[in-house]
């Protein structure tokens, strides 16, 4: 998640970097007018990011995120 960044961009909105490669910059830049969207944005990056990092070197990765998110205990 150390490659998201959010900037306030006043009565503009937020905008949501990402994907940062040196010397370039950022390659994904996404604008948001309501705060609502951006965050249940970032909660599916989080998601996402979560059960890419525990299907990480398993078979279960093949499954995609929906597979993978069914394969998950109840308790995760």
């Amino acid at each position: 998640m150390k490659n998201i960044v959010v900037l306030d961009v006043g009565r503009y909105g937020f905008v949501k970097l990402q994907y940062y490669k040196p010397p370039q910059g950022f390659e994904d830049a996404v604008t948001f007018t309501d705060s609502v969207a951006l965050l249940e944005d970032l909660r599916e990056e989080w998601l996402n990011t979560k059960l890419y990092l525990l299907a990480k070197g398993t078979p279960i990765l093949e499954k995609g995120y929906k597979g993978m998110f069914g394969s998950l205990t109840e308790e995760k």
